[in-house]
């Protein structure tokens, strides 16, 4: 038998021991972030060998994106009815990001987003997009509502606000509290995608041109 069918023939990692080595990968991950992490630390931290590691995982990008992913469930969209309440439950609720784990563990893997192209496909993949989802589905039935303005390019709008609040996260410093993600939904977010009043002094300006 070859070293290939050897391998082969081997028990795949599942269940329970395949969740242990998940839950050592974010606990490196934690410690030392994505770039410092091994697999070697990994299996040492799930008292396995680097060989149960790579039967299950071809690299550490693909065994750290899907200890990620499964470390939280992707939330139920939200439904009020009204985008602020929705953008507030989708943000602040369980799995947002006032959620220490997940600002956390972001925070962890962002240089390699910008560094690693197989890590960075992964997580968009895997991470990202799942709750991108979320997000564009709460805009998009906020417009079919009439909340929106008509010309709002979604593209543009939907991760408006947690750029703003991860930017003030990790470029100056501030906890992702429910108060942040309130003034920035407040202030930035609603006044630019709701439908704009008509100016009564631009109406009378147009009108004496005429």
């Amino acid at each position: 038998m070859t070293p290939a069918e050897a391998a082969a023939a081997r028990p795949r990692v599942e269940g329970d021991r395949e969740q242990e080595i998940l839950d050592a990968a974010l606990e490196v991950l934690g410690e030392v972030g994505y770039d410092r992490l091994t697999m070697d630390a990994v299996a040492h931290r799930a008292k396995a060998s680097k060989a149960t590691l790579y039967r299950r995982w071809n690299s550490k990008a693909t065994l750290v994106v899907e200890s990620l992913a499964r470390m939280k469930t992707t939330p139920a969209i939200p439904d009020t009815g009204d985008l602020r309440s929705d953008l507030l439950a989708a943000f602040c609720g369980h799995g947002g990001l006032t959620d220490h784990d997940t600002t956390s563990t972001f925070g962890a893997v962002v240089t390699a987003v910008s560094t690693d192209p197989e890590f960075a496909a992964e997580f968009r993949k895997q991470v990202v997009a799942p709750k991108a989802l979320v997000s564009r589905t709460v805009f998009e039935r906020a417009r079919d509502r009439g909340e929106l303005r008509a010309d709002l390019d979604l593209d543009i709008a939907v991760p408006a606000l947690a750029g703003i609040v991860l930017h003030r996260v990790f470029v100056l410093g501030e906890q992702p509290e429910q108060a942040l993600i309130e003034r920035a939904i407040d202030q930035i977010i609603l006044p630019a995608v709701r439908p704009q009043a008509a100016d009564p002094s631009r109406s009378q300006q147009a009108e004496n041109k005429k």
